[in-house]
């Protein structure tokens, strides 16, 4: 089981000026650490559960691209990209641009969002949950069209239509950049996990409520005549003791995972500075799942 760190906040002590720095530091101490993927939100306001929506929060894919090119081997992504905020089209050309420039880093983490403030707030159209999760399988359509190098043409869907679908410097990913759907629901999320995802993000509610979903999962993966085993799990850890550094807290917490195929396990810690608990807390993490049977 391997560890990834998804930075989601940027409280620094320092303020905006120290930001830079600090996601620099972080980078690097990830990869020092054994780190195999990091990523950030794409909110434009920070979570009220977080704090509050007056705290800094910085853009996804500007942040995503400072960290490339302060990182070499980590994968990088956006956990995950709220499916309203851009254009499909200018999306898929977004991630590619991130692939191309980290070298064939980049994963395509998106979801059907849910923020209503922040689409409110800077005047961003927040449709009802049925159309956004249309406009989701709509845009893992373009994005999939315009990443084939024998497809061009146009795209004719209900809520969006491109007249070409060109993308070119094509991405360095094969076949294409990773797409990670976020999400635990049973009757749309995982169906589309099952028939464009390859990979899926769930929760660390429990063992069992993990299992059950990667139940469902497989179930959909049947339907669709889709590799089950070929789609990489991930669940999101945001509990205390990786936080706090108690790594046998945090131990005894993941223990129920490992049966389940876990491939990663990404803390998300609420901390404004991290790179300095990558060294203390999140490299002796790393050392101890690889340990776990």
């Amino acid at each position: 089981m391997r560890v990834g760190v998804h930075i989601n906040r940027f409280d620094h002590s320092g303020g905006g000026p120290a930001l830079g720095a600090e996601l620099a530091a972080a980078g690097g101490a990830a990869e020092a650490a054994g780190v195999s993927w990091l990523s950030v939100m794409d909110h434009y306001f920070q979570m009220e559960f977080n704090d509050g929506a007056e705290d800094p929060m910085l853009e996804a894919y500007t942040t995503l691209g400072f960290l490339a090119a302060h990182t070499s081997a980590i994968r990088l992504g956006a956990l995950v990209t709220g499916v309203t905020y851009r254009h499909p089209g200018l999306l898929a050309k977004i991630a590619t641009t991130l692939d191309v420039l980290s070298g064939g880093r980049a994963t395509l983490g998106i979801g059907a969002a849910w923020y209503g403030r922040e689409h409110e707030g800077l005047g961003v159209p927040f449709p009802p949950v049925a159309e956004r999760f249309e406009r989701l399988e709509e845009t893992l359509r373009i994005c999939l069209q315009m990443w084939d190098p024998k497809t061009d043409g146009p795209f004719e869907g209900k809520h969006y239509r491109l007249a070409e679908t060109l993308c070119v410097p094509a991405p360095l990913s094969a076949p294409h950049p990773e797409i990670m759907i976020g999400g635990g629901g049973e009757k749309k999320t995982l169906r589309l996990v099952a028939r464009y995802g390859d990979a899926c993000n769930l929760f660390t509610t429990s063992p069992q409520e993990v299992r059950h979903k990667l139940d469902v999962l497989r179930g959909h993966c049947d339907t669709e005549g889709r590799d089950y085993d070929a789609i990489r799990k991930t669940v999101a850890y945001g509990g205390d003791p990786a936080t706090e550094g108690d790594l046998d807290a945090f131990t005894r917490d993941i223990a129920g995972y490992t049966k389940l195929g876990i491939d990663t396990v990404i803390l998300s810690p609420r901390l404004g500075e991290t790179s300095a608990w990558m060294e203390s807390f999140v490299a002796p993490a790393v050392q101890r799942l690889a340990e776990l049977d």
